[in-house]
């Protein structure tokens, strides 16, 4: 059995998986997010660290429950993605992580965008940069904090900071490193795109990709710490969105994935590393841990929290969504919406930090069901632009906390004009687990199995209606770019 861990933005989980797909139940840790003037969020990393040793500890103490004539076999390591997360020789903080969220360095990605140089980084890594990315944040702190870059001796991120603490290593997952500096298919930082951005002289600060395949050795206090033996092997990574790719069952090239989370990930299978000809600046490419397989991802910033939001507005509980959802016809009786409410606007399909959402057709007969479905609608119209845009080929799989809801399923099943299959149980850290196993060369024949969720049925009905409602969406959504 493996011990999983998935550390997400503001909480962290962790969970047996055996062989066989079976798990235990999660336990769960939160860390601080600290939103600050002037667009800052930021993480403690040693408390977050913390979390990861909670929730491991408490994990481990399952094992009898699972399989007790079962060893644990690895330690395999998730989480969020982006960011950065600044490190000394020894694996301590530099000053607190910069949150993916973080909106500092928005100005330099406004002048990167106006001098061509978002696009000329775009154009040679496929990485549509973004305020919270690497890339705008490494030169916003020369700019104005270099003392924090001379301290350090790594510019890394989530994950590849604890596998620090915990193994001693100085690595990074090729899909974490993959944006926006990664040659992927190369597995290779550019050169020519670090000097692009002024960064040449920082890039002693960025870890060399770990191989595929790679594990680590927990260090013997951290061990016993965590209740596990010395040397134990660590997987550390994919991050979180391409092991939620894998551990839903991404397979074969042209296969998709959606992650309704707080945000919406969407991601498909390619065997193909170079950016599309005309692409915006949006988007990345991330390497994976299978040979000359690549995911090509939009990590739209739209999802779940702009619903919690209206549902909060509305004063209705996430556990009336369904019931909400099934009162108000196709089209919301008339009522549409854009589906933009992140405070730092938009970065996939396209990159805009002046976005804003909007609800129109309303009238006196507009009720709540109306609102929340046309939001509901409107989040998955824009997956499927994510996904048309990615070349989406084949099935296409969800998962996160917007896919529990049957009938949103049901919307996307329609709007996407395909079934979509479900996937609910500790998906990322399935992902991370299916790598770990993988580089241990053990075979978990029953792993994707256990996997298997509901499917969403994509109604006749809905689909011509959808068909009709997606191309209006884009004729509003390429209106609203024009007076944002």
């Amino acid at each position: 059995m493996i011990v999983g861990v998935d550390v997400g933005t503001s909480v962290t989980k962790a969970q047996l998986i055996a062989r066989d797909g079976r798990t235990t139940p999660a336990h769960e840790a939160r860390s601080t997010l600290y939103t600050l003037p002037g667009n800052r969020v930021e993480q403690d990393m040693d408390e977050v660290i913390g979390t990861v040793v909670t929730v491991v500890r408490a994990a481990v103490a399952d094992a009898a429950q699972l399989d007790p004539h079962e060893p644990i076999e690895a330690l395999a390591l998730t989480g969020q993605g982006d960011g950065l997360w600044l490190r000394d020789a020894h694996g301590r903080p530099v000053g607190r992580a910069l949150s993916w969220m973080d909106g500092r360095a928005a100005p330099v990605l406004d002048k990167w965008a106006a001098d061509g140089t978002a696009q000329e980084v775009h154009r040679r890594t496929g990485a549509g940069m973004f305020p919270g990315a690497a890339g705008p944040l490494l030169a916003h702190l020369a700019a104005h904090e270099p003392e924090r870059l001379e301290a350090a001796d790594v510019a890394g991120y989530c994950v590849d900071a604890i596998a620090q603490r915990f193994t001693g290593e100085r690595t990074v997952d090729a899909s974490d490193a993959s944006v926006p500096f990664l040659d992927v298919a190369r597995r290779t930082y550019d050169d020519e795109a670090l000097e692009l951005c002024g960064l040449g002289r920082w890039r002693g600060l960025l870890a060399e990709p770990a191989p595929p395949g790679a594990l680590f050795g927990l260090l013997p206090k951290v061990a016993a710490e965590l209740g596990l033996p010395a040397g134990l092997p660590v997987s550390a990574g994919p991050f979180d969105i391409p092991a939620c790719g894998f551990g839903s069952g991404l397979e074969r090239v042209g296969e998709g994935n959606l992650i309704i989370g707080t945000t919406l990930a969407c991601q498909v299978l390619s065997d193909d590393p170079a950016p599309g000809a005309g692409d915006e600046a949006a988007g990345m490419i991330l390497a994976t841990p299978y040979q000359d397989r690549y995911l090509r991802v939009m990590p739209a910033m739209i999802g779940t929290a702009g619903l919690d939001w209206l549902l909060g507005m509305l004063g209705v509980r996430i556990e009336e969504l369904d019931a909400l959802l099934a009162q108000s016809p196709y089209g919301a009786a008339g009522v549409t919406a854009l589906p933009f409410l992140s405070t730092s606007g938009e970065r996939a399909p396209f990159v805009d930090a002046r976005a804003r959402g909007r609800l129109d057709g309303l009238s006196p007969l507009t009720g709540r069901a109306d609102l929340v479905r046309a939001l509901c609608e409107a989040v998955a119209y824009s997956a499927r632009h994510c996904l048309e845009t990615l070349g989406v080929d084949g099935a296409v799989t969800a998962c996160g906390g917007g896919a529990r809801s049957g009938e949103w399923g049901r919307i996307f099943a329609g709007v996407l004009g395909r079934d979509v299959h479900v996937r609910e149980d500790a998906v990322g850290i399935r992902g991370a687990a299916r790598v770990a196993w993988r580089a241990l060369g053990v075979a978990a024949e029953g792993f994707g199995a256990a996997a298997e969720g509901r499917v969403a049925r994509a109604d006749d009905e809905a689909v011509a209606f959808y068909e009709d409602g997606y191309h209006r969406y884009l004729d509003t959504l390429e209106t609203a770019r024009r007076s944002w």
